[in-house]
């Protein structure tokens, strides 16, 4: 007679039953403690059981849920294209780290119940918390890999799980949940663990020091200078800006204080200039590329930021541009390839008016230069991204053709990737770039060339993204996260 094995018991941590709430505030301090209840469960089973055989139970915890219920087809008077549902139904969102995202879900919260007047409920989900994303940054604990353990990890913890780590809310793929229930949010709570963990593996770099407005450049130069301008600012009490974190978190909060080398560099470091609230300026050096631009743009959008740009270097593409030229970028030509399965090519990116005036008034303000004299210095386009560095190198018609055929006046292997991927995730964006090479005219980018044109133009350039954040700052945030970036059926939050 066959009997089959006994299923482990679970054990799972005891937490408060769903409760309904009108008050944003207690709504996020009730989610806070339902994932620092499970989360310390797990982390504390892991380290009774590291070192042993294989337990008789499993452990779980759950990720805490926001679940929202409305019966009515009244319209929403809003300005804002975010914090409402569209129609009757359920929708709900499972909910990681809330302590690192409080501001913003006391600000989508706060908003759902004000344009409905109805209750959030909060309590767990039927997602299981990954013991991976349970360890966090803060602990002194780590998960080793598969075979060191005496037991196999997955017999005893959940790990994570790529069915509910993908992308298709955001892509419109008409994402429901098991029930039915309509997402309230982008992003699920696996898929936001993951990116806050690549986030810190690839940019060596908290999430919690990233700000709500990101330069992208493919250039440590602008690095450089970037931390000169911040301890700028720091020396200036009323800047507002606080403190300057660079790789390793190593974090300064005075002009003089040293920045002390951390080992190491990281694929792509991100520096980050703060002021309260997040509103400061963060700068990611993507490198080279359409995959690292992808791969920084996926990860950072779970953050919501306000904005991003791309400030970088170009090839310019006409012979009336000069090297240290600007290009404001109101088109794209995509030949990157990395976002064909995600966004197809023949969905349009379009420019964002706010972003647009920022960046412009901007170059105006650092040049002295308005109106048509403008046009001396910064020319208005479309930007071609493609994959292949080396371009110059093949047959030349067909690339050039295209080129020509789209009006290019720029070309790089960065811009269109930031750009629609923000259009993807609705992260207002926007290009800036300058000119340092010709290569369809003789002027290649050569080391003495190069370094004659980084002196001269860096510091402006950079100078100039600064300015257009700082614009885009006082913004409202309507204006910033308008509906043109809102498809038909949109999650409540942003």
């Amino acid at each position: 007679m066959n009997v089959s094995p006994r299923r482990p018991s679970i054990s799972t941590p005891d937490i408060p039953p769903p409760e309904r709430f009108t008050d944003a505030t207690r709504a996020v301090d009730r989610l806070t403690e339902i994932y620092e209840i499970g989360t310390k469960h797990l982390r504390e089973r892991f380290r009774e059981n590291a070192g042993r055989c294989r337990p008789r139970e499993r452990f779980r915890a759950f990720y805490p849920e926001i679940r929202f219920v409305t019966t009515s087809f009244a319209h929403i008077d809003s300005r804002l294209s975010f914090g409402h549902v569209t129609q009757p139904g359920t929708y709900a969102t499972t909910v990681t780290r809330p302590g690192l995202f409080r501001n913003y879900l006391i600000q989508q919260i706060g908003l759902l119940i004000e344009n409905h007047r109805v209750p959030v409920t909060i309590g767990t989900s039927e997602t299981p918390i990954p013991l991976h994303f349970a360890m966090g940054s803060g602990t002194d604990i780590s998960v080793p890999q598969d075979g060191e353990m005496r037991f196999a990890l997955r017999d005893v913890f959940d790990v994570p799980d790529l069915s509910t780590t993908n992308d298709d809310i955001v892509n419109g793929c008409g994402f429901p949940y098991g029930d039915g229930t309509a997402p309230l949010a982008p992003f699920t709570a696996q898929r936001v663990d993951y990116s806050l963990a690549r986030l810190e593996h690839y940019t060596a770099t908290d999430p919690e020091h990233f700000q709500n407005f990101v330069l992208f450049t493919n250039y440590q130069f602008y690095v450089e200078v970037f931390e000169d301008f911040a301890r700028g600012a720091l020396a200036d009490a009323s800047s507002g800006y606080t403190g300057f974190v660079g790789p390793g978190n190593v974090e300064i909060s005075a002009a003089v204080e040293p920045f002390p080398a951390t080992g190491k560099t990281p694929q792509m470091p991100a520096y980050h200039l703060k002021r309260p609230q997040g509103a400061g300026i963060t700068l990611v050096n993507i490198g080279v590329g359409p995959s690292n631009a992808k791969t920084a743009t996926d990860h950072i959008a779970v953050l919501r930021p306000h904005a991003w740009l791309m400030v970088g270097h170009c090839a310019g593409l006409r012979n009336s541009q000069r090297l240290g030229d600007f290009v404001l970028a109101h088109a794209y030509l995509r030949e990157d390839h990395v976002l064909d399965d995600d966004l197809p090519i023949w969905v349009s990116i379009p420019p964002l008016a706010e972003i647009q005036i920022a960046l412009e008034k901007g170059v105006a303000e650092v040049t002295r230069l308005e109106g048509f004299e403008l046009k001396r210095v910064m020319r208005t386009g479309t930007v071609a991204t493609i994959d292949n560095r080396n371009w110059e190198l093949r047959d030349q018609s067909g690339p050039v053709q295209r080129l020509s055929q789209s009006r290019a006046i720029a070309l790089d292997m960065e811009s269109a990737t930031v750009a629609a991927n923000g259009f993807r995730f609705r992260v207002p964006y926007g290009t800036l770039l300058c000119v340092s090479d010709k290569p369809l005219h003789g002027e290649l980018k050569l080391p003495g060339m190069a370094s004659d044109f980084y002196r001269t133009q860096v510091a402006n350039h950079l100078r100039i993204g600064i300015l257009a954040m700082e614009r885009l700052r006082e913004t409202p945030l309507e204006r910033i996260h308008s509906r043109k970036l809102r498809s038909f059926e949109e999650t409540a939050f942003l």
